[in-house]
């Protein structure tokens, strides 16, 4: 069978060796700064291991927060996860060293470098933030350490200044580069362009850490990547500062799915994840959230029930079992003949068209909205999931 997205691939226009593009997930780090949010050092260390076995690249946590942000750095790093741990701090050598004293291999560092950062943040003046800039990069490479320096607030940043900082920070020796959109001001176009400019004059690699203020976040960091960016910061549900980043859930699946990119992801662990963080924080994901809501994969209207009774992929880009959610079918005022059929099958009542007409039209004529739902039966379950693998074939 053709695959049902076929044609909309072709407008998706793939490149014949798709580029290879990483995650950093920041739950730990970002994902704290969320209102309301704070994991034990059990839980952090928790939710290191379940990120690692999903097949992130790299997990950043900040040992400067509090001492219990420092000794969970230190206990991840002894794990001997896949991933990369990223020791994350600011520009300064002091927190360079907090850093190696937890045996880090990998630190980030921050800087401030808009006009209004430098002015009204850190109060120091450009020639200062770009001699802090390279310090902190070579006091990390003189100790041995790979290190991130993010240009914080980059969007917003004066273009030649930003130019000459990087340029600085590379011939120094820096690892990665990270371009943030700090305020989430950017539009897509927008978003290409700015990388679009640091990449053609630095051939350092890339991150892009971008915020989800006016709701570009996950749009900004796939434009990003078209402009050279090879590596994308995200958390489980988008959680962080203010309205936060991308979700992983998300960014994950676009990878997979719609940028063909290259990687080993359980997807299948993507719901239980945003349960756990759900579970630590009692931050829900609102139920049409993207891949792992409620809602998700919930049909309700009767031409959408019909047709998803015939073949789920009518109104399914990927198959929930991929991302760990299921299938559930809503009866109700918007039910239709098909729905109506299924319900009398469940409940063992004999139909014929003439019954199911009337039994839907009953759900209607009751107008109180939903009023069952109720996950595929197995056995249907088991024939769909038969047949999609065929389809697969």
């Amino acid at each position: 069978m053709t695959d049902p997205n076929h044609y909309a691939d072709m407008y998706n226009a793939y490149e014949k060796t798709p580029k290879k593009i990483h995650i950093l997930d920041s739950t730990l780090r970002e994902g704290e700064q969320h209102p309301g949010v704070s994991f034990t050092n059990k839980q952090r260390i928790q939710i290191a291991w379940m990120l690692d076995y999903f097949g992130v690249d790299q997990i950043e946590i900040s040992p400067v927060v509090s001492p219990d942000h420092r000794e969970a750095t230190k206990t991840i790093i002894q794990q001997g996860l896949r991933a990369d741990i990223v020791s994350h701090g600011r520009a300064l050598r002091e927190d360079i060293d907090t850093s190696l004293s937890c045996d880090a291999k990998w630190v980030a560092a921050y800087l401030g470098i808009s006009d209004i950062h430098l002015k009204d943040k850190l109060r120091i003046t450009k020639d200062e933030a770009l001699e802090r800039a390279v310090d902190t990069v070579t006091y990390a490479k003189d100790h041995g350490l790979k290190i991130r320096f993010t240009v914080e607030d980059g969007s917003r940043a004066e273009p030649e200044f930003l130019l000459k900082l990087c340029r600085a920070i590379e011939e120094a020796g820096v690892d990665r580069i990270s371009l943030p959109d700090t305020v989430g001001i950017m539009r897509p176009i927008g978003m290409y362009n700015f990388v679009k400019k640091i990449r053609s004059e630095i051939k350092t690699p890339l991150d892009v850490h971008v915020h989800n203020d006016i709701g570009f976040a996950l749009a900004n960091a796939f434009s990003a990547c078209d402009a050279g960016v090879d590596q994308i910061h995200t958390t489980i549900d988008g959680i962080g500062e203010r309205t936060g980043i991308p979700a992983l859930a998300e960014v994950a699946v676009a990878l997979t799915y719609l940028f063909k990119s290259p990687n080993d992801f359980r997807l299948d662990m993507l719901a239980d994840l945003s349960r756990l963080i759900e579970q630590y924080t009692t931050i829900k994901p609102y139920d049409s959230k993207p891949i792992v809501g409620s809602s998700a994969y919930k049909h309700k209207a009767g031409t959408h029930l019909a047709a998803i009774l015939n073949n789920p992929a009518a109104y399914e880009p990927i198959p929930p079992r991929v991302v760990g959610n299921r299938r559930k079918i809503v009866f109700g005022e918007l039910a239709g003949k098909t729905g109506a059929s299924y319900l009398m099958s469940l409940l063992g009542i004999s139909k014929d068209p003439e019954t199911a007409k009337s039994v839907a039209a009953g759900l209607k004529n009751l107008r109180m909205g939903d009023v069952l739902e109720i996950p595929l039966e197995d056995r249907l379950e088991r024939k769909i999931i038969k047949d999609e693998k065929k389809g697969e074939k």
